[in-house]
């Protein structure tokens, strides 16, 4: 089973730089996205042999996410539970016969780190509800985290020290998540590799340069590690600042 996620910067936009071809041609069992950045009857995707379920924000133009599933799921929920997370269209879960599948777009802290109080709240109520989740059937979440967990996982790791994404807060809350029985699974296969990124600003030609940062990931619970097959980070697709991550597992 191979699975997809990809952060869009705006799926209307994206569309427009080839997103149908590029699905086409990875052609996931579940294939999921973040920051989709619309409204519902904003855009109609022809997608044959997929079922379709958006999460939008209440704010225009703002976050969101979509999955898109060849298999129908038993059961499909928005958010979290949790009111002061649920109005930005960042959780969508789908509950299979032996997993759940959640597609999540976490809080980035912003300039000056002014919505990283908030983000530790959002990092303790999200990893609660996986918890929760997991007490029934194993997990699997993917997306934009919004951090990068280690010196290796971004370019300049000193200069970038305590921004957005690399402060030891959202570091330390992504180690909380691996302690808790949880695997990121890049690692799981590529423990030590550098130089692979899944998101480059699109300042100073980062991408050209190659100084990125991996900030999207698949989490898996512990239990389906044996499942694991292999993992990849899509790095020549374009159409984002973000580039697809992958996950197949049996």
């Amino acid at each position: 089973m191979k699975l997809i996620s990809w952060n869009v910067n705006g799926l209307r936009a994206c569309v427009g730089k080839g997103f149908l071809e590029i699905f086409q041609k990875l052609d996931a069992d579940i294939f999921c996205l973040q920051e989709t950045k619309m409204q519902a009857g904003q855009l109609n995707l022809d997608l044959p042999g997929y079922h379709q379920y958006y999460n939008y924000a209440d704010k225009k133009g703002y976050s969101g996410t979509a999955l898109f599933t060849k298999k129908e799921p038993l059961n499909v929920t928005y958010g979290i539970g949790v009111d002061v997370h649920d109005h930005e269209g960042r959780v969508i879960t789908a509950e299979f016969e032996d997993f759940f599948f959640i597609t999540v777009y976490v809080p980035n802290s912003q300039n000056e780190l002014a919505r990283l109080d908030y983000r530790m709240e959002w990092e303790r109520d999200f990893l609660a509800y996986v918890k929760k989740l997991e007490e029934t059937k194993p997990v699997i979440y993917a997306g934009d985290l919004n951090v990068a967990h280690n010196e290796i996982d971004l370019k300049n790791p000193k200069t970038n020290h305590h921004n957005a994404g690399f402060t030891d807060e959202e570091r330390a809350a992504f180690s909380r998540v691996l302690d808790s029985g949880m695997i990121d699974t890049y690692r799981y296969f590529y423990p030590d590799k550098t130089d692979i990124y899944s998101w480059w600003s699109y300042r100073f030609q980062a991408r050209a340069k190659n100084a990125g940062w991996r900030i999207d990931y698949f989490v898996v619970s512990e239990s389906l590690k044996d499942r694991l097959v292999s993992a990849d980070i899509h790095t020549s697709i374009e159409g984002s600042d973000h580039c697809p991550v992958e996950l197949v597992i049996k």
